[in-house]
């Protein structure tokens, strides 16, 4: 299996080769490094796929990276069951984004930069995914975040998307740093950083205990939030998630592969690998579970009343992301990363549609200027269709498949916060129908409300964008079939093959509840999208005058929503206002104008006062040199006769 070190460093071949010579001899060809690179990746990840599913893992040290007393780390490899699955989701989407931003970025001043990052950002994204160890993993995490920041601001002559850029990276180091210290604290606990070893020896210190803060904690419970905190950051869940919805500043492919379909699920990832040390904790699970699905209709809420296409499809992103960690904090794990899985290839189809329509509408993004676009844009509407139907859980279709399998083990699991978070799931499910259409309608249906000059621009994107399109439409259509529940593939003849593909790794609690409560969840999830779907054509169809007057009559709660709650203002009030006011008075007015200017200026200045005053005994007389030295001679005399 030695083949599997080109899929990381294929991509990284493309990042030197595009940054060194894309600008100056590539140019506008400088997408068939970056693509083929990354194609011959998901060529690689496919053959280790096979090697896995035919028994055959790997964990193998290329060679030492660091070794400093007792801490040793080398650059390793894990390859088992979750890399696979995580290798196939990586590869396969950056490569059909790769093959959408040809279109979409052609004769941008910036294309062989635009390739070189994305060819570096798929570069960590897989270091992060195959890493052995928590040190490599952490630098594969630290890499994707630089190049979040690298192509959310890409348009860096913007200051909305310089600032995006900005954000994100701030916003990241709160929970990168706690995600430092669990690290830390794993060195300190285990003497090592390796995978294998640490969660060997978890279950030996479940009932340990540290001192953190002046409480006495579980230890395990504390290793394993301060890792949470890097999963908060990354893939923002509340409180840290405000960086998501700004980073659609970035072109779009960049929002489709880092912000939809792998990036932000490094954090998922993070909680299924580390599933050994989460499990001796029953409070960890609780937080991961009740942090996933109060983010998940947190966020849901707010893309109802939404109005930017980009920005609706951001806070579902960080809703469905909220079902994962749900799905996680049950003990669901392999649940958690099926709909990882599923999630990928719907939600990058979604955004780029939504580049697709922006491509054809000059770059607006108002879902209330457009309307009628479906027989402008065939392909786009169809394909965008389908993964709506595929988000609301229609049945047959991917994303169905995984919600299910997390609303029944959040149902019939042992967790004690189980039965709320499937409540809350089913609410969810019902909010994401509701508006994953309210935008379908208001963008391809009705007529057309943007301007004259738009209308007549309107045009189906290129072919490399809209083969790209029907592709991701292939696995967001028939992606879930990997993952049939037991009660239908006990009916049809089929397995839930990726649960049993998981299980070494994360384990697959089943469900305790009997088949009719299966039917009963299964039932009531698929009557809340239908539900939702049914009321977003009434309102935006049927009875367009209702949504107007409805937040007419509910001005405040729309006005909170639309304000996304207000976080962004009171993080402003509480941290950004007070350390801007910090640092211009303290750290700049007093710190570094009396205190740092008063020494570095202040000594140079009394050295030169006081030779100023020197040099005025220097006046030439030959009579004030005289009676200087009488003095000195008197004054020795005179200390002389004292002693």
């Amino acid at each position: 299996m030695n083949y599997y070190l080109l899929i990381p460093f294929l991509p990284l071949a493309a990042f030197i080769i595009n940054i060194l010579f894309g600008r100056s001899v590539l140019k506008e060809n400088a997408h068939w490094v970056s693509i083929l690179a990354v194609a011959g990746s998901w060529v690689v990840a496919v053959a280790t796929l096979m090697d896995v599913i035919s028994g055959k893992t790997l964990n193998q040290n290329l060679y030492t990276w660091i070794v400093s007393g007792s801490f040793k780390v080398s650059v390793g490899f894990l390859i088992d069951q979750l890399t696979a699955v995580m290798l196939i989701v990586v590869t396969t989407c950056s490569t059909l984004i790769h093959i959408y931003s040809v279109g979409y970025m052609h004769g941008d001043k910036g294309y062989y930069r635009f390739f070189s990052y994305l060819s570096l950002f798929t570069f960590c994204m897989l270091m992060l995914v195959m890493a052995n160890n928590f040190l490599q993993l952490y630098f594969g995490w630290e890499g994707v975040g630089l190049c979040s920041y690298f192509l959310i601001g890409y348009y860096f002559d913007k200051k909305s998307a310089s600032d995006a850029g900005k954000k994100a990276f701030i916003v990241n180091r709160f929970g990168d740093f706690g995600f430092g210290l669990g690290i830390i604290m794993i060195f300190i606990t285990f003497g090592t950083v390796y995978y294998e070893p640490v969660f060997n020896q978890a279950g030996s210190f479940a009932a340990n205990t540290v001192n953190f803060l002046g409480y006495d904690v579980n230890l395990i419970t504390l290793i394993a939030l301060l890792l949470f905190c890097g999963s908060i950051g990354k893939s923002a869940q509340l409180p840290l998630h405000v960086w998501l919805p700004d980073a659609m500043e970035g072109p779009t492919p960049v929002s489709a592969l880092i912000h939809a379909a792998t990036m932000v699920t490094a954090g998922v990832f993070l909680v299924a690998r580390c599933n050994a040390i989460f499990s001796l904790s029953e409070t960890a699970l609780m937080v991961v579970a009740l942090t996933g699905a109060i983010t998940s209709l947190f966020a849901a809420t707010i893309g109802l009343v939404q109005n930017d296409l980009k920005r609706i499809i951001a806070y579902s992103t960080i809703s469905q992301l909220g079902y994962m960690f749900l799905a996680c904090g049950v003990g669901g794990y392999t649940a958690g990363v099926f709909h990882l899985y599923t999630h990928a290839f719907f939600k990058a189809l979604l955004f780029l549609c939504a580049g697709s329509v922006m491509h054809a509408m000059g770059g607006e993004l108002d879902i209330q200027k457009m309307g009628g676009l479906k027989k402008y844009m065939p392909v786009t509407y169809g394909t965008m269709f389908l993964a709506s139907l595929s988000i609301a859980g229609v049945p047959g279709l991917a994303g169905f498949f995984s919600k299910d399998e997390i609303l029944w083990l959040a149902y019939s699991g042992p967790s004690p916060v189980g039965k709320l978070v499937w409540l809350i799931g089913t609410v969810v499910a019902f909010l994401t129908a509701f508006y994953s259409f309210r935008l379908i309608f208001l963008t391809f249906h009705g007529k057309f409300r943007g301007t004259h000059e738009q209308e007549h621009h309107l045009h189906e994107s290129p072919k490399t964008m809209t083969i790209t399109l029907m592709l991701l439409c292939i696995g967001a259509v028939s992606a879930g079939w990997v993952g049939i529940p037991a009660l239908i593939g006990d009916a049809v003849g089929l397995e839930n093959w990726i649960s049993e593909f998981m299980r070494p790794v994360l384990g697959h609690p089943e469900g305790h509840g009997t088949h009719a409560e299966e039917w009963m969840v299964m039932a009531i999830s698929i009557a809340a999208g239908f539900a939702g779907i049914g009321l977003a054509y009434f309102l935006y169809l049927r009875r367009t005058d209702i949504p107007a007057r409805l937040s007419e009559q509910f001005s405040w709660v729309h006005r909170i929503l639309f304000n996304k709650y207000y976080v962004d203002e009171l993080y402003s009030l509480i941290l950004i206002r007070p350390t801007i006011w910090s640092a211009k008075n303290i750290l700049i007015g007093i710190t570094d104008a009396k205190v740092i200017e008063a020494i570095v200026n202040g000594v140079p200045n009394a050295i030169g006062s006081f030779s100023r005053q020197l040099r005025k005994v220097q006046t030439g007389l030959l009579q004030h040199y005289a009676m200087i030295m009488a003095t000195g001679v008197l004054i020795i005399v005179a200390l002389m006769l004292l002693r």
